[in-house]
């Protein structure tokens, strides 16, 4: 397969879309965005400061994106708010493509990746789980953590977030309808990579490295 590797990689949260695109890039020597931190930044300054989100979502940059916080509940929560806003999707929109358009490649995970920000990749994901095992998934995290929750408080609000980023009209959470449909719902992290990369291959693309 001739031309740069972009992988795009969608799904709800906690489905391993996540996991996946860190290994994946790693295997194939690409560089990784986490196109969900971006609206977690503009969610989280945005509460923090009162400012406008799409003023916040045009002045991003990669430095802004090593916040700890960002990897939060109560952050993905702001950025399910931020992300329905069509302007902040629209100043987001060419930052993330212009990290697609490496000449190296690029893997991007989100949850409009293939969809709107990378139609033509060659390569597309989309990982999902059911809401239980996504929940425990959570669950099992949050309690490493050290956060005090219970299953039935986390399984409300991933259905609330999922609820608000399928139906938002700006870019909602969907499969292109050429993504390789990954159900991780009774898979490990080792399972889901093989899958992928089975995927990937069949595709043409091969590792460079040993």
């Amino acid at each position: 397969m001739t031309g740069p590797l972009v992988i795009a990689i969608d799904g709800p949260s906690a489905a391993g879309k996540g996991t996946l695109a860190r290994r994946l890039a790693t295997h194939f020597g690409l560089p990784h965005l986490d196109t969900g931190l971006l609206y977690r930044v503009v969610g989280l300054r945005s509460h923090r400061t009162g400012r406008p989100p799409a003023e916040i979502a045009a002045g991003l940059d990669v430095p802004d994106l090593t916040d700890p916080e960002l990897r939060t509940d109560a952050a993905g929560q702001q950025a399910s708010k931020v992300a329905i806003l069509p302007d902040v999707r629209a100043n987001l929109l060419n930052f993330q493509r212009k990290f697609a358009s490496q000449a190296s490649g690029a893997v991007l995970d989100g949850r409009d990746v293939g969809t709107v920000i990378c139609p033509e990749a060659p390569v597309k994901l989309f990982v999902t789980a059911s809401s239980e095992a996504r929940a425990e998934r959570r669950y099992q995290e949050l309690r490493e953590r050290g956060v005090d929750t219970i299953k039935p408080r986390v399984l409300a609000e991933m259905a609330e977030r999922d609820r608000r980023d399928s139906e938002r009209a700006a870019a909602p959470l969907r499969a292109a309808p050429d993504a390789f449909l990954l159900d991780t719902s009774d898979m490990d992290a080792d399972a889901a990579f093989a899958a992928a990369l089975a995927f990937i291959e069949r595709k043409g693309f091969r590792s460079s490295g040993p």
